[in-house]
């Protein structure tokens, strides 16, 4: 039941964590953190769905293997698909939603992008190729465009799904910036790293 859990203010009774987030706001690196902080394994979803050459695995292997990383008694795991939301959000039971402002996410999609070219850019410059630049950049600025789509359609829907029956044993933290996230984290599990939501953010937190 969630009255036995308050995770705003404590993590006791919160077995099973999953961070809601759009693209760039910082739930995996966030998700990492904790579960190192309570000593829990971290199931990143993406890490599931996309190879290292970013390419995808069927439906059906998406959920196979969601299936077999959630299905121990304790996890944080970090992700918004869809395609596997009946399969996590019953068998969590705590929510923390990083419902920061669309900036904070371009801010960091651009930061990430920069550090991603710049990385393919020293390899192809020992191989004396650039394939990887051009798909990279598509990346970059398909990660932009999915932040901007699912800023408002993130705070349509999952109030309304929160509200739904099958999801009232979830407790849910709305995180509303990266410094009420790092105030919430200190609460939590101890002081945040400064790497969980650090970075020059434009404008106030």
């Amino acid at each position: 039941m969630t009255s036995q859990r308050d995770p705003a203010t404590s993590l006791d009774g919160c077995e099973r964590i999953l961070v809601l987030g759009r693209t760039g706001s910082g739930k995996t690196t966030l998700a990492r953190e904790l579960a190192a902080a309570v000593g829990a394994p971290h199931v990143e979803l993406d890490s599931l769905y996309f190879a290292a050459d970013l390419s995808t695995v069927p439906l059906s292997v998406l959920r196979e293997r969601t299936s077999a990383a959630i299905a121990g008694d304790r996890w944080v795991t970090d992700g918004n698909k869809s395609a596997v939301r009946d399969l996590v959000w019953p068998r969590a039971d705590t929510v923390l939603w990083l419902d920061y402002r669309v900036v904070v996410s371009w801010w960091r999609l651009a930061k990430r992008a920069v550090r991603r070219t710049s990385t393919l850019t020293a390899q192809a410059a020992g191989t004396g190729g650039r394939a990887g630049l051009p798909r990279q950049l598509l990346r970059a600025a398909t990660g932009v465009l999915t932040a901007l789509r699912s800023h408002a359609g993130q705070r349509r829907e999952y109030p309304r799904m929160f509200a739904e029956p099958q999801n009232q044993h979830l407790a849910v933290v709305r995180l509303r910036s990266p410094r009420a996230t790092r105030r919430w984290l200190g609460r939590v599990a101890g002081p945040a790293p400064r790497s969980t939501t650090t970075g020059q953010q434009p404008g106030p937190a």
